[in-house]
């Protein structure tokens, strides 16, 4: 297939930039750069469409990619390539069109390990997509968004998690009760599972509560913190302590600390 003109098909596909209803009518999202699309490959993520740049000589990677992935490989005039791929001068090589994932939380890995971080309401895509780089690194299990919040899949949020939303199940979930009964099934089942708040004013410092069980951290909105029902729900709250002029971290920061503590203290059970 070739496309030289901005036809109903780009048109679909560049709304997926901007559009969150369009992403998730379509159940598709737009992806482009070498880590990500690799990711999304390796981890078995649905690619239905490659995008490369129409009579342009391919990289190895790129044509490894179109002859590995299965999915309908679509040339396209350069400058379109540049338009989706949001950039002004040179064309990214590939853009992946991945299918969006079902959100459910039995993609969820459970053990007796278990450590899932729940962003409460965020605002900013780039904010999310750094926590859940972070979530990777640090070794938790998943990421579930809830409550009003910005989108995941926004190209500002796949871009800040630099390819770690393939490999970390990320989950939207509209409320704070699926949570609390997913917890709920998890405790009947015999996971001691305990939800950990932070909070400037939490009973504890970090690094002195116990991050070594199964733990669902959560993070509050960058403005409000923590919603009243999640308050209410949590089972400890702890604090950060901080010095300096600031009051408070950045949400995604606050939760990278908690994160790393918990990897600090696993590595010594």
């Amino acid at each position: 297939m070739r496309v030289s003109v901005r036809n109903a098909g780009f048109q679909q596909w560049q709304a997926l930039l901007t559009n969150r209803t369009k992403r998730q009518r379509a159940g598709e999202f737009l992806v482009h750069g070498v880590r990500p699309i690799t990711l999304a490959l390796e981890h078995g993520w649905t690619i239905r469409t490659l995008i490369y740049p129409d009579r342009r000589a391919l990289s190895g990677w790129a044509r490894g990619i179109l002859d590995r992935a299965g999915a309908t490989p679509v040339a396209m005039a350069p400058e379109l390539v540049a338009e989706l791929g949001e950039k002004h001068d040179e064309p990214p090589e590939l853009i992946a069109v991945v299918a969006l994932p079902d959100d459910a939380l039995d993609r969820v890995p459970v053990g007796p390990r278990l450590l899932t971080v729940v962003f409460d309401r965020p605002a900013t895509p780039g904010n999310i997509g750094t926590l859940i780089r972070s979530a990777d690194a640090f070794g938790a299990d998943a990421v579930i968004v809830t409550g009003h919040a910005a989108d995941p899949y926004d190209p500002k949020a796949v871009r800040a998690s630099t390819g770690s939303l393939f490999a970390v199940p990320v989950i939207r979930a509209g409320s704070h009760r699926e949570v609390l009964d997913w917890a709920s099934g998890l405790r009947a089942g015999g996971l001691p599972v305990r939800l950990v708040a932070t909070d400037e004013h939490g009973a504890a410092d970090v690094a002195e509560y116990d991050l070594t069980g199964p733990r669902i951290l959560l993070i509050g909105n960058e403005t409000h913190g923590l919603s009243a029902a999640w308050r209410a729900a949590a089972d400890d709250t702890v604090r950060i302590p901080i010095t300096g002029a600031a009051s408070s971290l950045n949400a995604a920061t606050a939760a990278t600390v908690v994160l790393y503590e918990a990897t600090r203290q696993r590595r010594g059970r």
